[in-house]
């Protein structure tokens, strides 16, 4: 198979070079954090001329290198390492396996002339114990699964193929080296339910697999849909006669959260300049993950194109709320009635602003009317944006909303500023 290059996340690894932070490679479980580190960034660090000596890396899931899972024989290993003055980094995948991790990097930030990087796995090294234990003294580096990008870099043909194939089985590295549907679909389902599943179970002591698995379906019915615990807890009631508090259901969704299967999109009141608690969105970090949830039955092809757009968000840096614009509209009667309009993303990454409004066809003058309806009703000067699945020259309407196709925005990072 053709290398993927990750540029992006080798690029966010080169900013933080020497910062005097340790750089904590997060994501969900075989997405590529330990090929980007120990393959691509390490690669990088030869060609750009420093020695291999002074590159000390470790796979600490490794049966060979059991003996470092002592967290006193991994530092005095690591110290007895650096012999001279000059630069040395530290690569480290699965810190967690290593009881007390946390004092040996502290330990590590010590060093002068040591640069740390470390992966770890979501079963127990997740980004809020680390962040929270290094404090100050941490810096993410999240990753993502391949997006659509990484993937037609690999797979290549028409576009639109192509398309069809990611929206179906996402972008797992694995699932690029699987030949046959039936191979891919199998893979991702063992993964989520021997992984993932298993992961979390076991990490909480859970009691079985029944309720999480049930609540994972859910969500995974429901991406693109406002919803809540107490939503989810009377689905359970109604369509599954499973009585589940929405305390519990609430837990489990942070379990859900912490192993970064899923993320929650918060609403916004664009017009209010305030967040309103609930109900909330959920989307899934790779579609084929999401369907493999479901034994590949509901292919609502709109709402994963939204789960898609709402990941490349995030993968590209933007902070992504779900907007809400309140407006005032005469009803049959006469009479004025307020009205809620929903802008699907508001994407904030710096004192960059987008509002976008993901639609799977504009086919009519009454259909445009309809997206960008809530667009419209927006009174700030921040630029709007259309994504329509079909394939659509660029161009902006007489209202001044940016029209431009999926593989267009998927394909250019660059297209928001078209």
């Amino acid at each position: 198979m053709k290398e993927v290059s990750r540029s992006d996340y080798v690029h966010r690894l080169k900013a933080k070079q020497g910062n005097g932070l340790v750089k904590i490679i997060t994501g969900v479980r075989r997405c590529g954090k330990s090929y980007l580190l120990f393959t691509l960034f390490r690669r990088y660090l030869l060609k750009s001329g420093v020695d291999d000596e002074h590159v000390i890396a470790l796979a600490l899931d490794d049966f060979g290198n059991r003996k470092y899972l002592d967290a006193e024989v991994l530092y005095d290993y690591v110290v007895s390492r650096v012999k001279d003055g000059d630069h040395y980094y530290i690569l480290l995948d699965e810190i967690q396996l290593v009881e007390g991790f946390e004092s040996v990097l502290n330990g590590f930030l010590h060093l002068p002339n040591a640069d740390v990087y470390v992966t770890g796995s979501n079963s127990r090294f997740l980004s809020s114990e680390i962040i929270t234990e290094f404090r100050g003294r941490g810096d993410e580096i999240r990753v993502y699964p391949f997006s659509f990008a990484e993937f037609y870099s690999v797979q290549g043909g028409d576009k639109m193929e192509a398309w069809s194939l990611y929206s179906r089985y996402g972008g797992m590295p694995q699932t690029l080296q699987t030949q046959t549907p039936q191979e891919k679909e199998s893979y991702l389902k063992n993964l989520f339910e021997q992984v993932y599943i298993s992961d979390i179970i076991n990490r909480y002591h859970l009691r079985g697999k029944d309720e999480i698995g049930e609540l994972t379906n859910v969500v995974a019915s429901s991406i693109g849909s406002l919803t809540n615990p107490q939503r989810i807890a009377n689905t359970f009631a109604s369509e599954r006669n499973l009585k589940i508090s929405q305390f519990t259901v609430s837990s489990y969704l942070s379990y859900l959260e912490d192993s970064f299967l899923i993320q929650k999109a918060q609403r916004y009141d664009v017009k209010g300049r305030k967040y309103i608690g609930t109900p909330m969105k959920y989307y899934f970090v790779d579609a084929g993950l999401r369907n493999a949830r479901l034994n590949f039955r509901q292919q609502e092809e709109n709402h994963i194109m939204e789960n898609v757009i709402y990941n490349e968000l995030c993968r590209r840096g933007f902070s992504v709320d779900v907007g809400m614009v309140q407006t005032h509209a005469k009803d049959e009667e006469g009479k004025q009635v307020r009205r809620q309009l929903e802008v699907d993303f508001v994407a904030n990454r710096g004192s960059q602003r987008y509002y976008i409004q993901s639609a799977f066809e504009i086919g009519t003058a009454e259909k445009m009317q309809q997206e960008e309806q809530s667009l419209l009703h927006i009174g700030d000067s921040f630029k709007k944006v259309l994504i329509q699945k079909s394939p659509v020259a660029p161009w902006h309407n007489e209202h001044g909303v940016l029209i431009i196709g999926l593989l267009d925005f998927l394909l250019h990072h660059d297209c928001l500023e078209w």
